[in-house]
């Protein structure tokens, strides 16, 4: 889905990209002269824009969506498949390979040698040949693909795994004790059942669990479906995008065995200690969420960030008319097992008109002792916050273009921080490679992680070893 988003009684910051110079506006509403022209890079006087890979040959008609990590490669999704990048060097980045294989989202997660990639439009069958076909017909697939990039010029689809409603999103979890490094499991999200669709029945409060055993990665199967809302979850609260169906997104800490769910209608916190049946331990509702997107723990396990997928991600909302309060980050302490919350957050810059913005995608930087965000806005480009303090969160830094030339939807799906540098999947330009200088996330530049995938988060304490999931 795409979405909306955010206030803004402050001017912009700018630094045009061709003179690199910082235009100090003033703390007024944004006027139309703020907006910066179609396409223009704009960002603040901390944020550099390194660089932009366009999208490649055949996927360069369908937006992109997730990216995820490992070494020195990064794995971007595309509604038309997905791509891999060489980005040993970030002034530099290569493209290694791309892979049409058409079905929305294309959620990816990686490990190892294995690539996990999400399904959620109704398919033919599931081959990269199949073409769309309406979810009523029974032989209609969708689901999760998993591919071996041990090649990584040319990756080899090994298995699919139907799941019901599709695959809208995928979380990659560990295995725990004796099947820690044999198995590792997808907790599936998917939403929107209907009485017409045979694989995709009401109520459908639950999400399918995937188990892959690493040595046999072609006998990967569901082996639950546990129901996360057995009584329901929030189907009538006024505002509501779409009632509570599953879930949109969830985020695993594996190692405090705990997750946060993102889901429609609902945020919830989840206990995973058993890995095939996930269960909620606290749950809350906010009259200002309209639909639950997403969400980030911070490194302590004692705080999370739910984002609001305000309009679906297609309306332009992060304006005066929509206000701070709606379509924005939620920023909730944890205490004793119950979620409490403490502020919203929304991007401090009005945008145009035609530009859809939204909360969306985004990760950690790790600094010790402070939480620091970065995140995707869509066409709000990416916006760097500092949330140690979740009553007041600050923006510290970002980076925008200018309304999408086409006059349609854009801007960054997810924002990621890796290595020193923070990668941005761009619907319509590419991948962005963006470095953020400033004394409260240089920090960052000494953690060195070996892989990343976002929404299977882990502690960053080895800060100047090598983190691993």
């Amino acid at each position: 889905m795409l979405s909306p988003l955010r206030k803004g009684l402050t001017g912009r910051f700018l630094i045009a990209a061709a003179a690199a110079a910082a235009l100090v506006l003033a703390t007024v509403p944004a006027q139309a002269s703020d907006i910066p022209a179609p396409g223009q890079v704009v960002t603040s006087a901390n944020v550099t824009h390194v660089t932009n890979v366009p999208k490649p040959a055949g996927l360069e008609n369908t937006i992109n969506t997730d990216i995820a990590f490992q070494g020195d490669y990064a794995y971007v999704g595309n509604y038309g498949g997905f791509s891999i990048y060489d980005i040993r060097n970030p002034r530099h980045v290569k493209v290694v390979s791309s892979v049409v294989c058409p079905g929305s989202q294309m959620d990816v997660t990686v490990h190892d040698n294995l690539l996990f990639t999400a399904v959620d439009s109704s398919r033919t069958d599931d081959s990269c040949n199949s073409t769309a076909q309406s979810a009523s017909i029974k032989e209609s697939w969708e689901g999760v693909r998993i591919f071996d990039i041990s090649d990584k010029r040319n990756p080899k689809y090994i298995k699919s795994v139907e799941t019901n409603c599709g695959s809208h999103t995928l979380t990659q979890v560990p295995g725990k004790g004796r099947d820690r490094n044999k198995v590792v499991y997808l907790y599936v999200s998917s939403y929107s059942p209907n009485a017409t669709f045979p694989d995709c029945q009401p109520p459908h409060d639950k999400i399918s669990v995937i188990k892959v055993p690493l040595r046999k990665p072609t006998e990967a199967a569901v082996v639950s479906t546990p129901v996360i809302f057995p009584d329901g979850g929030n189907e009538t609260q006024p505002g509501l995008l779409l009632p509570t169906t599953g879930c949109h997104d969830i985020t695993v800490y594996a190692e405090r065995d705990i997750a946060a769910g993102a889901c429609m209608g609902d945020g919830v916190l989840l206990d995973i200690s058993n890995r095939e049946n996930p269960v909620i331990t606290a749950r809350v509702t906010d009259p200002n969420f309209a639909f639950w997107h997403s969400a980030t723990f911070n490194n302590e396990g004692n705080k999370v960030i739910f984002t609001d997928e305000l309009g679906g991600g297609g309306a332009a909302t992060c304006n005066e008319a929509t206000g701070p309060n709606r379509g924005a980050d939620a920023i909730f302490d944890i205490r004793r097992g119950r979620l409490v919350f403490r502020s919203y957050y929304k991007i401090p810059r009005y945008q145009g008109p035609t530009e859809n913005c939204v909360a969306h995608n985004g990760s950690l930087v790790p600094v010790k002792g402070r939480d620091i965000l970065v995140q995707a806005w869509y066409q709000g480009g990416v916006s760097v916050v500092d949330f140690t303090d979740s009553a007041h969160p600050k923006e510290i830094g970002f980076f925008e273009r200018g309304p999408d030339p086409s006059g349609g939807s854009g801007g960054i799906w997810s924002a990621y921080y890796y290595n020193g540098h923070i990668y941005g999947s761009d619907f319509n330009f590419g991948l962005d490679v963006l470095r953020v200088n400033d004394r409260r996330t240089d920090p960052a530049r000494w953690v060195r992680f070996d892989r990343l995938n976002v929404q299977t988060q882990t502690s960053y304490e080895g800060w100047f070893g090598l983190a691993e999931e």
